[in-house]
């Protein structure tokens, strides 16, 4: 133990890495939905929360959010982008109805913790994690609550989500199918360098979720106007979840938990009641627009576009649509949450 602890010490991204890697395989081995993301989470957020100091390699977030964007944006072929847009309402509600849900929340957590209203609106708001703690600190909330709550509810969807889709039976019905491309080493360096320019001209200019939308809108472009250089390598996939699993296991801190445990429960039980009510009312938009009901469940899963967005992918479920709603949903939080806010300061000014 001593011999490990001294590695992780001298190398904590290289040991991270290498850790999440033997989770992704052995969630492999076991057949579980989407291993390699939810294998590494795991397997991050235990060895952290048993004390050893890993750490996330440097923009391993941003890495594996262009690769999974730019592989998303391959699915919007000219006929899909039409069908999407076909149900731009269905879309539209999702994302209102995750504000509902979100201000729900926030005053259910002022009421059942010592947290302040800012701070809990912001802890609640599933625009994004680094977002709404910038939002958040803006305006005086506590960034650290912040920062817990948003992990907290990627993790706990991330694992809960895949899985009772998974268990559920569902799979795909949709007729979305991505590029048949075959692979192009030129092309898909190509393809890569223009996702990697349009996340850092979106972060630039301060939008939200760059690394995301950015590389997603290009590949968009390019597919809805029939170009199509390469596709991406599934194993190039695979890393880009390992990647993404290290960041989100490596925010469990076992110091938070054993200092403030009545928040992180009530907060994982809103979370859970969340994802429960998000399925309901996905279930409900299915049936009134004509589409695949675990499609529009997982489109009202209150997860983070990515990893949501994988999960269409693995189960087949509309991905497209899936996508437009998440993305949908958060530049409507971001874009909203701070002058709502304003407009509510007389009524949720810290208590």
């Amino acid at each position: 133990m001593n011999g490990l602890r001294a590695l992780v010490v001298r190398m904590p991204a290289l040991s991270a890495l290498v850790a999440c890697s033997v989770g992704g395989a052995i969630c492999r081995a076991l057949h579980t939905p989407l291993p390699w993301m939810i294998g590494s989470l795991l397997m991050m957020a235990a060895l952290k929360f048993i004390g050893l100091e890993l750490a996330s390699p440097r923009f391993a977030r941003q890495t594996g959010q262009i690769i999974i964007a730019t592989t998303l944006g391959l699915y919007f072929t000219p006929g899909v982008a039409n069908q999407v847009l076909g149900h731009w309402e269905l879309i539209l509600a999702a994302a209102l109805f995750a504000t509902l849900l979100a201000y729900i929340g926030a005053w259910v957590l002022s009421r059942w913790t010592d947290t302040d209203r800012v701070t809990a609106l912001f802890a609640s708001v599933p625009g994004g994690a680094a977002e709404m703690a910038n939002l958040g600190e803006r305006f005086g909330a506590r960034i650290d609550r912040i920062a817990v709550a948003q992990s907290l509810r990627i993790l706990l969807v991330v694992v809960i989500v895949p899985f009772a889709m998974t268990w559920s039976g569902a799979h795909g019905t949709d007729a979305y199918a991505g590029s048949v491309t075959p692979l192009s080493a030129p092309g898909l360096a190509a393809l890569l360098a223009g996702a990697v320019a349009a996340g850092f001209a979106l972060w630039f200019v301060g939008s939200p979720n760059p690394f995301m939308l950015g590389p997603l809108f290009v590949a968009i472009g390019l597919s809805v106007a029939d170009i199509h250089w390469s596709s991406v390598p599934v194993p190039l996939v695979n890393a880009a979840q390992v990647l993404l699993g290290c960041n989100l296991g490596s925010r469990v801190e076992h110091s938070f938990v054993r200092s403030a445990p009545r928040f992180v429960f009530v907060v994982g039980l809103s979370i859970v009641v969340g994802i429960l009510i998000s399925a309901l009312f996905g279930a409900a938009l299915a049936y009134w627009g004509g589409v695949a009901v675990a499609t529009m469940v997982l489109a009202t899963a209150p997860g983070g576009i990515a990893e949501m967005c994988i999960t269409a992918q693995a189960l087949q479920l509309g991905v497209p649509l899936v996508t437009g709603a998440h993305v949908a949903r958060v530049i409507i939080l971001v874009t909203t949450t701070a002058p709502i806010f304003r407009l509510m300061r007389g009524f949720i000014r810290p208590r």
